[in-house]
């Protein structure tokens, strides 16, 4: 029985964004060292992984909100039992920020950090129903690699410097200029760069195909 106040798993929302596996169009940064075929490849394992960690969570309501078309998203749909959402139009913050607005209190996080673990998203769920405002995993190249909030904000998300090495600092001057309360989790690292491709076989996260 959960103890008084607690969340039922089956209450808790997850928001997962992740981008077609398309050759030429994921991880491009990675062609050059994978080839566009490998770097698709190795996005749609990244997906799968994320899919997984979010399934071991205990999260009763997952959402994958999808960029582009593709099978690939119908398959997950069967193997994991979400829901699909399209991210609609816009740059990531206007897209992140129409999920969470339609989702009070979930936690949205991509689908390239394979070093994130079922407790990094339920601790990120306790921070939400203790009062915070809002949560967030840094990620080691200046991003963040989830986040959550009890109430989404516009300014939250507009005018940020998506992709760049100031978005967790951006994020966190917001942060202060609403006067919210948050909580930052352990820091993380996601894969987009070549020496990200090289940590990652060391780590054993993906298994070989």
């Amino acid at each position: 029985m959960p103890s008084r106040g607690a969340t039922p798993a089956s209450e808790r929302t997850l928001l997962v964004f992740a981008r077609a596996p398309e050759p030429g169009r994921v991880k491009r940064r990675l062609v050059p060292l994978l080839g566009g075929r490998g770097a698709a490849r190795l996005h749609a394992q990244l997906v799968e992984r994320t899919l997984k960690t979010a399934q071991a969570a205990g999260f009763g309501n997952v959402h994958l909100y999808y960029a582009g078309k593709s099978l690939f998203f119908e398959k997950m749909r069967k193997r994991f039992g979400v829901r699909l959402c399209s991210q609609g139009k816009g740059d990531l913050g206007a897209r992140m920020y129409r999920a969470l607005r339609r989702h009070p209190g979930a936690v949205l996080i991509g689908s390239d950090c394979p070093a994130l673990r079922p407790a990094d998203l339920r601790a990120a769920a306790r921070a939400l129903r203790g009062g915070a405002d809002a949560v967030l995993s840094p990620a080691e190249d200046g991003g963040y690699a989830l986040i959550g909030v009890r109430r989404a904000a516009r300014t939250l998300f507009g005018g940020v410097a998506w992709g760049g090495d100031q978005v967790l600092a951006q994020t966190r001057q917001r942060l202060r200029r609403l006067g919210w309360r948050w909580t930052e989790l352990r820091p993380l690292w996601d894969v987009d760069r070549p020496e990200d491709v090289a940590r990652l076989r060391r780590s054993g996260l993906l298994r070989k195909r």
